[in-house]
């Protein structure tokens, strides 16, 4: 009898932790625009333009207070430059503390790790480390838009690529999202 008490006892206090947690925790997806560009050192030797793609992913709140928010999103987002051989598509993770300034406005800010995507974009790095850093405002009650940057770190060419030759990657989003 003990045991069946334990296990009641167990599955009533796992239940009303997760029911208590998922009160709080706010799921959504984003999508929309990028505007990225290289930067080369030494500068490059041909023409290099920005690419204009899109994104789209998923994402969770998790709250430390009534303002301040932890955010996990995972999301897929074509990068790179308008030429074709520099372009790269990526499966992004950023982690955002995010802090609430009044009732619509939400910034934010963290690391970002990226995995290459697309296997036809020789001479891009398979992964890559990126700092992000954004604004949000709500516009209604679970829709909002937000305007992000970000700038890896990272290398995003690997030896194969070209002998001596670097770049970095900044990035621009603007986008729309709901949270359910």
């Amino acid at each position: 009898m003990r045991k069946y008490l334990l296990i009641f006892v167990l599955t009533l206090f796992t239940t009303l932790s997760f029911s208590q947690r998922s009160q709080y925790t706010t799921y959504g997806i984003r999508a929309g625009i990028n505007i990225t560009n290289l930067d080369f050192d030494p500068g490059p030797l041909f023409d290099n333009q920005h690419r204009n793609g899109f994104y789209f992913g998923g994402f969770a709140e998790f709250p430390f207070s009534d303002t301040v928010f932890l955010n996990t999103e995972l999301q897929w987002s074509a990068e790179g430059a308008k030429d074709e051989n520099l372009r790269a598509n990526y499966l992004n993770v950023p982690i955002q503390v995010r802090l609430a300034i009044g009732d619509n406005i939400t910034v934010g800010a963290g690391p970002q790790v990226s995995l290459k995507t697309w296997k036809t974009a020789d001479g891009f790095s398979t992964w890559n480390f990126a700092g992000v850093g954004g604004v949000e405002y709500r516009i209604f009650d679970d829709y909002f838009v937000d305007l992000r940057a970000s700038y890896r770190f990272s290398d995003v060419l690997d030896d194969t690529f070209g002998a001596g030759l670097e770049a970095k990657q900044f990035l621009i989003q603007l986008g729309v999202g709901i949270k359910m």
